[in-house]
């Protein structure tokens, strides 16, 4: 006689279907850190800001030695004569925001010039969070590095012009404001360099229209009649930026605050008009 054994129907069924993969949302928090992730592995990302942090150490120790070797020789250059252990530190940044400005370009304009940017926005299909993402990631970072070289820069040049009419130490007033300026001013500049790749979509176009906003139009603007000069040239983006950092002031300059609250306008303006084509082209 024999015995016949089954298995139980449940022990029969055995489970075919894998796991369902969890579902992932795009938020702002993970656009931040693709975004953070990207500019890291970018080999441009580290050359520019070490040149930038450079052109900020170097210069302004060049111009504190200089000002320093002229006062003992006798023989002061105009434009050094009333210098400041601030003023000489910061003699770096309009080289700084050159390389700053250009890293923001490469930023955003560098993915159209791959076609790495149909795979962001494909992963971000509205859009707009890639560019305030990429925005904030960059000006953050480029304020944290000129902070830190304004900051360095003021520490060892105030030591060099120490005992001179130049000197300064950071309890004296509108010190740690003109360096904290200094290092606001160049982290909008980089913020600007975003917009405008993402605006014009070309790395060459991008560079040229920062070059010419930040250097080429004021000196164009000194060509105006003298009551021109005076209504136009505080409002240009170079102008009104350095009067964030700027020590003293006079009537033909804005107050920080105002100069401040200029450059934000002429920020804002280069952002919108970078969202402006971002949600109305295809690409």
């Amino acid at each position: 006689m024999s015995v016949l054994t089954t298995a139980p129907d449940d022990a029969a069924e055995a489970p075919t279907n894998a796991p369902a993969r969890p579902a992932y949302k795009v938020t702002g928090r993970r656009v931040l850190s693709s975004e953070w992730a990207k500019l890291w592995t970018l080999r441009s990302t580290w050359i520019t800001l070490g040149l930038a942090l450079l052109f900020l150490i170097a210069f302004g120790l060049i111009a504190s030695s200089r000002y320093k070797s002229n006062l003992n020789s006798g023989h002061m250059h105009g434009d050094l004569a009333h210098a400041t252990a601030v003023s000489l530190s910061l003699f770096g940044t309009h080289f700084a925001q050159l390389a700053l400005g250009v890293l923001g370009v490469l930023v955003t304009a560098g993915e159209y010039s791959t076609g790495m940017i149909r795979s962001t926005l494909a992963a971000v299909p509205r859009r707009l969070p890639v560019l305030w993402s990429k925005s904030a990631v960059y000006g953050l970072v480029a304020f944290v590095v000129a902070t830190l070289g304004a900051l360095v820069t003021f520490g060892i040049g105030s030591g060099i012009v120490s005992g001179t009419p130049a000197a300064m130490t950071f309890s004296d007033a509108g010190v740690v404001r003109s360096l904290l300026g200094a290092g606001l001013y160049l982290g909008l500049v980089g913020v600007i360099g975003t917009a405008l790749g993402a605006l014009l979509r070309s790395v060459a176009g991008g560079i040229s229209v920062l070059v010419a906003a930040l250097m080429l139009i004021p000196g164009l603007v000194e060509l105006l009649p003298t009551s021109w000069q005076d209504n136009i040239s505080p409002y240009l983006p170079s102008n009104a930026g350095e009067s964030i950092f700027a020590l003293t002031h006079d009537a033909t300059t804005l107050s920080p605050g105002a100069g401040l609250l200029v450059f934000l306008g002429w920020t804002v303006l280069a952002l919108a008009a970078a969202a402006y084509r971002l949600v109305r082209s295809d690409v």
